[in-house]
């Protein structure tokens, strides 16, 4: 499970804009390709598994997502502002990174889980493959969806907006009753207050 010291330690000055202000998340599914680096804005970003199956459904598997996580964004030196790790898909918000670009952030993250899980998978069950009945091979192997969704966070009104939306995720789909009761996000960080870690004026009221 994650350790909540590393999430965020500072707050990114992000320039305020208008341009984009009414981008949502339908935003970035009509406009998938569309990649703006380099202008220092957050990024809220959406990735799915396979045919939106629920393939993070177990403990185990939303535990070993947050861990790799937490060495990817080691590795690439990103800010970790909000997360939802969801049983078919996950919601992040981060900053860009030091090294790479967002891009390379996710092909890697998506990689390593992929192998992760699906080594596991395997060990627990050599013949899981056969299971799938009519599914090609090649999809049965597949873990996530090959692109993933994001735009650019320019406000703190639409920082705001996005972690409200990824920390009441479970709640709208009937997982918890309280978004508390869900630990695989990162709204028990906002909720403890703990010192260093939040900036006052990014806390959803």
């Amino acid at each position: 499970m994650l350790s909540g010291f590393w999430l965020l330690t500072v707050l990114l000055r992000v320039p305020h804009s208008r341009r984009g202000e009414g981008a949502g998340f339908d935003f970035a599914l009509k406009n998938p390709l569309e990649r703006r680096y380099g202008q220092r804005h957050l990024r809220f970003i959406t990735c799915s598994c396979h045919r939106r199956r629920p393939l993070l459904n177990t403990t185990r598997k939303r535990d070993a997502f947050l861990k790799i996580l937490e060495q990817t964004r080691t590795r690439y030196q990103f800010f970790l502002v909000g997360y939802v790790v969801m049983p078919e898909h996950v919601h992040l918000l981060i900053s860009e990174p030091k090294i790479g670009t967002p891009g390379t952030v996710m092909q890697v993250l998506k990689q390593r889980v992929s192998r992760a899980l699906r080594k596991k998978r395997r060990r627990r069950n050599p013949n899981q493959l056969e299971l799938w009945g009519e599914v090609r091979r090649s999809e049965a192997r597949s873990f996530w969806q090959r692109r993933f969704y994001d735009f650019n966070v320019y406000t703190r009104k639409k920082r705001i907006e996005k972690l409200h939306y990824m920390h009441m995720n479970p709640v709208k789909r009937g997982l918890v009753t309280d978004p508390k009761l869900w630990a695989w996000s990162s709204f028990r960080f906002f909720q403890n207050g703990e010192k260093g870690l939040w900036p006052p004026d990014l806390v959803p009221r």
